[in-house]
This record gives structure tokens, sequence and C-alpha cells, in this order.
């Protein structure tokens, strides 16, 4: 790695993702010299339900990304179904987009380059510390000096545990004891909807991506796992196919993957917002349960916040006091209710009784469906 000694960077972002990629343009376009550490290296497949809302066209347009150009396919209608396969449908007034977190990660780095942001794949970050107004981030590869710092490392990494973030000291139980499993699949299914199929203790999601691809996104308990061998093989066979909608997309899908991609240890314990003045966005921030709309729209609208509140204080116009209550303000205002509203929806999903009572009752007032959806989508921003 170039060395970067008496080089101070204006921020370090810890964490290639949407949230990190997405701040380091915006503060690149502002001409302030940002560096972004990324453990892995682009492309890369992350565990992820690929559907994006509308609410984000526009702000990814703005980043550079040529959207209109890709082919993606528009997603404007919803299909759930219980354990037992009995269904509701119904339009998606904002609807939605899909692509890969393959294409849509790497598009995103090559537009940061382009715009002067240093890059560094395959660099781990260690520890963050803060003294005297300023970070040094302590990475595999160096050290790196930085007025400021976002956290985007995602929903559970090293650094958490290295700083014993309260939620990482909480015991195994059902709040944070899931796994994340997704593949990219051939299947024949209309390219503009998205399915979130239920079946005890988790729900699985369908939707198309670029290419002519699926994306099959599920999040199951662990302790299942375990009760199937610690088989994912077994887990689908034997436990998400006891609903007949998933038992068919098995048997008719064509995985494209040699092996599923995977994470563990999902938790949805609450986040604090910032650490020793690290601010932090995306899943760093506090996990987004999946019944929140997406967690991917939401990054990028955090990318954004943050970055409105770091610019005036690199401009000296703000205090970092003032900056991080800000970020707090702002971050409440867009997300609180939004994050409420889906973790009560979460309730009534991945238990077999209570879904298929939610979705009867539900299910003669479109009207109401529709206003649960728009709780968890926000406005094009």
């Amino acid at each position: 790695m170039e060395t970067y000694e008496g080089t101070i960077f204006d921020a370090a972002v810890a964490g290639g993702g949407l949230a990190g990629l997405a701040y380091a343009i915006l503060m690149a376009d502002a001409g302030f010299r940002v560096v972004v550490c990324e453990k892995e290296g682009y492309p890369l497949h992350r565990v992820c339900g690929e559907y994006i809302s509308m609410e984000s066209w526009d702000f990814l347009c703005s980043l550079g990304l040529p959207l209109s150009d890709l082919g993606l396919p528009r997603i404007n209608k919803l299909i759930v179904s219980d354990t037992h396969g009995k269904t509701l449908e119904t339009s998606l007034s904002l609807g939605g987009f899909g692509i890969s977190r393959y294409t849509l990660d790497a598009q995103l780095c090559s537009i940061a380059r382009s715009k002067g942001v240093t890059v560094l794949e395959r660099t781990k970050v260690n520890d963050i510390s803060f003294s005297a107004n300023s970070f040094t981030i302590h990475t595999s590869k160096g050290e790196i000096q930085a007025i400021h710092c976002l956290g985007s490392f995602g929903k559970r990494s090293s650094l958490d545990l290295k700083w014993k973030r309260p939620f990482t000291q909480k015991k195994p139980g059902k709040l944070n004891n899931h796994i994340g499993i997704k593949y990219h699949i051939e299947i024949d299914f209309p390219k503009d909807m998205i399915a979130l199929h239920n079946f005890e203790n988790g729900y699985c999601g369908l939707s198309a991506v670029e290419d002519g691809k699926y994306c099959l996104c599920y999040m199951a308990s662990a302790a299942d796992l375990s009760r199937c061998g610690n088989s994912i093989e077994r887990l689908e066979k034997e436990w998400l196919s006891r609903n007949p909608y998933l038992k068919d997309i098995f048997k008719k899908s064509t995985s494209l993957y040699s092996e599923p991609v995977t994470i563990s240890q999902i938790g949805f314990h609450s986040k604090s917002l910032i650490e020793n003045h690290v601010l932090m966005a995306g899943d760093s921030a506090g996990l987004i349960p999946p019944l929140c709309g997406n967690g991917m729209s939401m990054a990028l609208r955090a990318a954004q916040l943050v970055a409105h509140c770091t610019i005036p204080h690199l401009r000296g116009s703000i205090s970092r006091d003032a900056m991080e209550l800000s970020y707090r303000d702002s971050w409440s205002n867009a997300f609180s209710k939004r994050l409420r509203s889906g973790r009560v929806i979460q309730t009534f999903f991945g238990r077999p009784a209570i879904t298929s009572l939610f979705l009867n009752i539900i299910r003669p007032f479109p009207a109401a469906v529709k206003g649960l959806i728009s709780l968890t989508h926000g406005k094009p921003f």
C-alpha cells in the first residue's frame, strides 16, 4: 500500500458498502480528500435483498450512476405468503428496482475513484482512535490520519467487538441469533414483482435484478439451522419448503452460485449512532429490520445526511459537537418512525399462527395494506 505518512485526509471511511461509498462521493464532490478502507475486493457479493425503492433513484443518478442505461427491472407489485401458502397481493405505490450489490458496489467504487477518492481494497480496519481533534485509522496495511471518520462496516464486525458495543454483549437469543442466506438464481417469475414468503421463524424474499437474474435472500433462526444439522440444504428442504411457494421455488430454480453467500449472528438490538466521535451509517448505526422497507435506501439516505452534517464542520461553520448533534437529529427525523414501524410489522412475520391471522385480517382492506407499506418507505431524496 502507498504510505500516507504526513497526509491528513478530510474524511476516512471504514467499510466500502453503499453508505461508505455514497458518502465518499459526496465528500469528494464537495472538494474534500477522502479515503475508503474496504476489507474485501470489488466486485463482491453481499447478503442483501437487492431491492431498492424508487426514493433512491434520483440520488444514485446524482452520484453519477447511469441507472437508466443498465436495463434494470422495475418492481411495482408485492406478494406475501404465510407458512401455509395463503397469499396477499398488492401494488406498490412508490415501487422500486432491482440491482445486485455485485454490480452496484463496484460501480460506485469506480465513480468514487474517478472523483479522486482513495479506495483501499483488502484493507481491514483493526481500530480507530480519536485524539487532538483527529482520527487515526489503524489498518492491516498501516495507519491513516483523518479529521472525520465514518463507520459503515456492516452488521457485526471485529470493531464492534473490540469496542465492546453493548449489542455485542447480549447473549444469543431471538433478537440476535439469525442467519442470512443469499443466492442469485434463474427462475420463471414476474420481473415486476417482489415476493415475501414466510416460514417458521423466518422469511424469504425473491425479486429480479439485472441480466435476467433473481435475488433469493432469506433470514432464518440459527437454532433452526442447528436442528437441521447445520446443513443449509436440509434447512431449505425440511424447514423452508413447508411453505409450498418456497418448495416450488427451490424445485424449479437454478442457483448461479456454487455456494450461497451467508452471514451469521444477525441481531435486531439498537446501536449507538456515534462511538468516540466516529459517526455511524447503515447497519453500523442500527441493524435495519428487513420489513422496514429496504436497508439499501436507508443506507444511501444516511450517507447524504452525514455528508450534510460533516461538510459545514470541515468548512469551519460549526463545531464538532454541533455537527454530532445535527446528525443525531437528522437521523432521528429521517428514520425513527420508519424503524419503529418496521419492528412492529416484523412481529407479525415468521410465526405461523400470527402471520396467518395478520394476513387474514388485513387482506380485505387494501387501503390499510398500502398504508402499512408507506410507513416502511421514505420519500425521494
